[in-house]
């Protein structure tokens, strides 16, 4: 008796294609974006507080009757840090956010989806590649004091 070869990647789920699925990947893409946008704003809040907590604390050093700071570079190792941490979760929504969009446009789905041509694309991941640029600059500006 002689076993037939498995498939390598062999579906999980049977995809029937009626307008209930299609309605359903249609949420779960807008969900995808609601996704990154939720990560957008988030990331956006940390790199934007942290290059306010080192630009305020600097001048805040820099007014006259204002008792010398016993840290003064504490602020600065905390804002640096917020930036960082704004990069990181843009850089990290954005791997997630191309995951899943792969996984949505695959073969598996490309009946639900609609369409058989490469996925749409959305002003949404041009912006986020633009802020994960603004706060890898704003981080080599505070870190080198260009600004």
């Amino acid at each position: 008796m002689v076993s037939q070869p498995a498939d390598e990647n062999p579906p999980r789920f049977e995809v029937h294609v009626t307008s209930d699925s299609h309605f359903s990947w249609l949420r779960t893409r807008l969900s995808v974006e609601r996704t990154l946008m939720s990560w957008v704003r988030t990331a956006v809040s940390l790199i934007g507080f942290g290059f306010t907590i080192v630009q305020f604390f600097e001048r805040f050093q820099d007014m006259q009757g204002v008792a010398p700071a016993l840290r003064p570079q504490s602020p600065r190792v905390l804002g640096l840090a917020l930036i960082l941490a704004g990069v990181g979760a843009l850089a990290v929504s954005l791997w997630q956010y191309r995951s899943l969009l792969r996984y949505l446009w695959s073969k598996q789905f490309a009946q639900l989806a609609g369409v058989d041509e490469d996925p749409h694309k959305t002003p949404l991941f041009a912006v986020t590649i633009v802020l994960l640029l603004i706060g890898i600059f704003t981080f080599i500006a505070v870190l080198f004091r260009l600004v």
